[in-house]
C-alpha cells in the first residue's frame, strides 16, 4: 500500500487484550519504529490515564511513550476546556483518569441537584460496576434540570480476557431518551478525536490509515474523515457485525501484526548467527 505517511492504532483489542500483547504485535510495531513511520496510538479507553497506558504498554514490550498515546479523557479534558471552561462536572466511570482530566472541574457524585453546588456537565466514562441505578439515575436528575451531557464514547461493548463486556453505549441511548437530550461524544468516532490525532502527527487525513477492531467506531469513522481504514479481526471483531456494518472497511487483516506486509515495509532484521 503506497502513499500511507502516518498510522493511527487502537489500543485494547488490536495490540493487546486484557493488557497482553497479542501474539506478533510487537514485532509489527518495531518495523513501523524501524521504518519511520510516525504513529499514534488513539483509544477509548477509559479506565487508565496516558501515563499508566504507556507503562502497560512498554512493559509488553511496545515501544511506546507518553507522548504516543491520545486517549477519550485527555480528548475530553480538551474539549471542556474549550467549551465549557468553568463547568463544574460530575465523572461517572469506572477507572481513575481524574489526572488525564486537567483544568476540568470535578464535583462529587452527592452534589445536590440544584443551586451553585450542582454540576453543569455529566460526563460519562467507561461502564463498569459504576454504572449502576443510583449513579443513572443521579446523571438522569441533573439532566432533567438543565446539565449538559458528554461522553467520552458510545462503545457498546469489549473484549476482555473472559469475554465481552458491556459499555457505556448499552446505557446511554436510554439515559438520552429519558432525559431528552443527546450527549456530545468527544472520543471515536467523534471527527474532531480523529483531527486531534491527525494535529497531532501533523500528517494529512488523506496520508494516514486507522488500525481498529471496531469496525464503526474506529474503521468506519476514520474513513468518514478521509482517512484509510483498516479492520483487524481481532478483539472485539465479530463477522456478524462485519456483515450489518454501515460501509465496507478499506482493507481487513487477521491481525495488526499484518499491518507491515501490507504496507509493503521491510522484514525484521534478522539476528546475526553465532
Amino acid at each position: 500500500m503506497k502513499g500511507i505517511g502516518a498510522v493511527l492504532i487502537d489500543i485494547d483489542g488490536v495490540l493487546t487484550v486484557s493488557w497482553k500483547a497479542l501474539p506478533g504485535t510487537v514485532a509489527a510495531m518495531e518495523r513501523l519504529r524501524a521504518a519511520g513511520i510516525p504513529l499514534l496510538l488513539v483509544t477509548n479507553t477509559t479506565s487508565r490515564t496516558r501515563e499508566v497506558v504507556a507503562e502497560r504498554l512498554a512493559r509488553e514490550g511496545f515501544p511506546v511513550g507518553v507522548d504516543d498515546i491520545l486517549t477519550a479523557p485527555a480528548a475530553t479534558a480538551a474539549y471542556l476546556r474549550a467549551h465549557h471552561p468553568d463547568a463544574r462536572c460530575l465523572l461517572i466511570n469506572s477507572g481513575e483518569v481524574r489526572a488525564d482530566l486537567a483544568g476540568v472541574e470535578l464535583v462529587d457524585e452527592g452534589a445536590g441537584t440544584a443551586g451553585p453546588e450542582a454540576p453543569d456537565v455529566v460526563v460519562f466514562g467507561g461502564a463498569g460496576a459504576e454504572f449502576g441505578y443510583t449513579a443513572l439515575n443521579t446523571a438522569f436528575r441533573h439532566l432533567q434540570r438543565g446539565a449538559r451531557l458528554i461522553a467520552m464514547h458510545r462503545n457498546l461493548y469489549w473484549r476482555t480476557a473472559d469475554g465481552l463486556a458491556l459499555d457505556t453505549g448499552a446505557f446511554l441511548p436510554g439515559l438520552e431518551r429519558a432525559a431528552g437530550v443527546e450527549a456530545v461524544v468527544t472520543g471515536k468516532p467523534a471527527a474532531a478525536f480523529f483531527a486531534t490525532a491527525l494535529e497531532h502527527l501533523g500528517a494529512a487525513a488523506s496520508e494516514t490509515l486507522m488500525v481498529g477492531d471496531d469496525i464503526e467506531s474506529d474503521v468506519l469513522a476514520a474513513q468518514r474523515c478521509g482517512l484509510t481504514g483498516v479492520l483487524v479481526k481481532t478483539g472485539k471483531y465479530l463477522p456478524e457485525t462485519h456483515r450489518a456494518a454501515s460501509g465496507t472497511p478499506d482493507r481487513v487483516l487477521d491481525s495488526f501484526a499484518g499491518l507491515p506486509d501490507l504496507l509493503g515495509l521491510p522484514g525484521p532484521r534478522q539476528r546475526p548467527a553465532r
